[in-house]
């Protein structure tokens, strides 16, 4: 008589691939003096510290332009202003063979796809699609609770919130922000670029607001929009905050 016994194959992965869809600030680069370029984001991250501190980035090369520029010294420079940059795309053979060779990979078109951008690039504008945000019925988010300092809450259409953004959370939406009750953290409408996206708020004091990477810090607005109901919108690539 034969013994007779079940084998069972247990499978125990470790990890997995997944595609998935970040908010990352892209430098678009239309100079190859590094002087100038440590200037302007010297200025531009003085304005908002916590929001470009660690912050990941790509750099985007201008073939025509920025040619002989080197990656090395570009990225220690990036680096010592607190970025981190994780990908070049554009650019020549040799400065994605240098860039490699300290970790910066070339970003291929597939994975740009499922990049975001969120940040309004130097001295030139990024040409998305609007259509990206077309498709977003029934993706809007409702929230109710208080965002505390620290969360990030998105949404791919738009977002309503009846509670405080407290100082030191963000928001984003590929559509529409409304918020009714203070906002005192940072709002980000339209982040794939929908450049007809809004945003709603009955009490702004925000750290940061933007809409399709145009953005604009405390420093910039009028306290006169305190407690009152307001919109924010784009017009000839200004922010402009008129009352409800």
């Amino acid at each position: 008589m034969l013994a007779t016994s079940s084998l069972h194959i247990v499978s125990n992965t470790t990890l997995e691939f997944k595609s998935s869809s970040f908010n990352i600030p892209v430098l678009v680069l239309s100079s190859d003096n590094l002087v100038e370029i440590k200037k302007e984001l010297q200025q531009k991250t003085s304005q908002a510290p916590d929001f470009f501190k660690d912050s990941p980035l790509i750099i985007d090369l201008n073939l025509a332009i920025t040619q002989h520029l080197d990656i090395n010294s570009l990225v220690q420079m990036l680096r010592q202003l607190q970025f981190l940059p994780i990908g070049i795309q554009g650019g020549t053979s040799q400065q994605h063979k240098a860039a490699l060779v300290i970790g910066i990979p070339t970003l291929s078109v597939r994975l740009l796809n499922n990049l975001k951008f969120a940040i309004k690039p130097i001295k030139k504008d990024l040409n998305v699609n609007e259509t990206l945000a077309d498709n977003s019925i029934n993706k809007n988010k409702l929230i109710t609770q208080p965002v505390r300092s620290g969360q990030q809450i998105s949404s791919k259409g738009d977002l309503i919130i009846l509670a405080q953004v407290s100082a030191g959370a963000e928001v984003l939406a590929v559509g529409n922000i409304h918020i009714y009750a203070p906002l005192r953290g940072r709002a980000l409408a339209g982040v794939h670029g929908n450049t007809k996206s809004r945003i709603f708020c009955t009490d702004l004091q925000p750290e940061l607001i933007s809409i399709a990477g145009n953005y604009r810090i405390r420093d910039d607005l009028e306290t006169r929009t305190n407690n009152n109901p307001v919109q924010v919108f784009l017009q000839e690539k200004a922010l402009i905050i008129k009352e409800l």
